[in-house]
C-alpha cells in the first residue's frame, strides 16, 4: 500500500464532469411552525463545500495527484463561490467554463442535531450549447497530451452529451489515456470500451430495466452490461456490501466494505472513483486499486458531509484491517 501511495503522487488526471456546490446549514429545532406541522430550524452556521466532479478533483488533490477539472458552471453568485473554493483548495480554475443564463448546481442540506432534515436542489439539467461543447473539447484537447488519466463524472446535469462522450473517448484512445467513468441514467451505455465503468447497484439495475431478485440476476445483469459496454472492468458499488468487480477475463470478485461506522455516505462515490482510477493509472492490478478505493470510502463514510481521504488516513485504515 505504501508503494502504491508513492506512485500516485504527481499523476495528472483530467476530471470531466458536472461541477457542483454543496451547502450545509446547521441549526437547532426550537418549535413546530404554526403554519404547518413542520419543525422550525434556527440556522446557526453555514458552510460551502465542493460537490460532484469538483469533489472528485478535490479527492485527487488530497491523494497527491494533480487534478485538472473541466466543466460548465453558471455566471451567478454560486459560480463565484465555487470558483473561490477552487482557489482556496489550490485547484485549477482554467477548465471552468461559464455559460450565460445557466444555473450552477447547488445542493443545500439543512441539518439539526447532526441529522439531515431536508435537502434542497437548485440545478439546470438542460444540454449545454454547441458552442460551450466545443469550448469543453478545446480544453480537453489542450490537456490530454500530458494526462495520465481521464475521469468522467456524469451526474446528468446537461454536460455529457453523446457527442461530447464520443469525442472525448476518441481523444483518450488516440493519446492512450485510461478512462474511468462514474455514470448515472442518461447515455449510460454510450461509454464504450472504457477502462473502468463504475455504477452503483441501483443504477445498474435501473439502466438494464430489470430488478435483481438474487445474486444470480445481479451477476447476469453485470455480464450483459460488460457485453454492451465492452469495458475492461465493471465495478459495481453496493453500499454496506462493498464492491463487486467484473471483467470478461476473470471470475467476479467481491470486496467487502471496510467502514466501521457509516456516519454519512455523501460524496463516497466521488472518493471511490478518484482513488480507484488513480491507483489503476499507476499500473496496479484492479484488485489492489479497488482495495485502495474501498479503504478511502471507509474513511469518508466516517465523516459528516462531502469529504476527502488523504493517504495517511487510507494507510491507517489498511493497517487496521491487516
Amino acid at each position: 500500500m505504501k508503494e502504491l501511495i508513492k506512485k500516485i503522487r504527481g499523476k495528472k488526471a483530467i476530471v470531466l464532469g458536472d461541477m457542483m456546490l454543496d451547502s450545509y446549514q446547521w441549526g437547532k429545532v426550537e418549535r413546530i411552525s404554526p403554519e404547518a406541522p413542520v419543525p422550525i430550524i434556527a440556522i446557526e452556521k453555514e458552510e460551502y463545500r465542493l460537490g460532484g466532479a469538483s469533489n472528485v478533483a478535490l479527492n485527487l488533490a488530497a491523494l497527491g495527484a494533480v487534478a485538472y477539472p473541466i466543466g460548465v458552471v453558471g455566471s451567478g453568485p454560486n459560480a463565484r463561490i465555487l470558483r473561490k473554493l477552487f482557489k482556496q483548495h489550490k485547484l485549477d480554475v482554467n477548465g471552468l467554463i461559464s455559460e450565460k443564463g445557466r444555473k450552477t448546481t447547488i445542493k443545500t442540506r439543512i441539518l439539526a442535531v447532526n441529522q439531515q432534515v431536508v435537502r434542497i436542489d437548485i440545478e439546470d439539467s438542460s444540454w449545454i450549447s454547441r458552442a460551450t461543447e466545443d469550448e469543453v473539447l478545446s480544453k480537453i484537447t489542450a490537456q490530454i497530451k500530458t494526462a495520465d488519466l481521464m475521469i468522467i463524472e456524469d451526474y446528468n446535469k446537461g454536460l455529457m452529451s453523446e457527442r461530447l462522450i464520443a469525442e472525448t473517448l476518441k481523444l483518450c484512445t488516440a493519446h492512450k489515456v485510461p478512462v474511468a467513468v462514474d455514470p448515472k441514467q442518461k447515455n449510460f451505455f454510450s461509454y464504450h470500451a472504457v477502462d473502468i465503468f463504475k455504477p452503483n447497484y441501483l443504477e445498474l439495475q435501473n439502466n438494464l430495466g430489470v430488478k435483481f431478485d438474487s445474486d444470480e440476476d445481479f451477476f447476469a445483469g453485470a455480464a450483459k452490461s460488460l457485453e454492451l459496454l465492452n469495458c475492461k472492468y465493471l465495478v459495481v458499488t453496493h453500499g454496506a456490501k462493498g464492491m463487486y468487480i467484473f471483467s470478461k477475463d476473470s471470475a467476479a470478485l467481491h470486496l467487502p466494505t471496510f467502514a466501521r461506522e457509516v456516519y454519512d455516505v455523501s460524496g463516497a462515490g466521488d472518493t471511490v472513483i478518484s482513488a480507484l482510477a488513480l491507483a489503476y493509472s499507476t499500473g496496479a492490478q484492479l484488485k489492489q486499486a479497488a482495495s485502495f478505493a474501498n479503504h478511502a470510502a471507509a474513511v469518508v463514510c466516517g465523516k459528516l458531509g462531502t469529504a476527502t481521504a488523504n493517504s495517511q488516513e487510507i494507510l491507517a485504515s489498511y493497517e487496521a484491517h491487516r
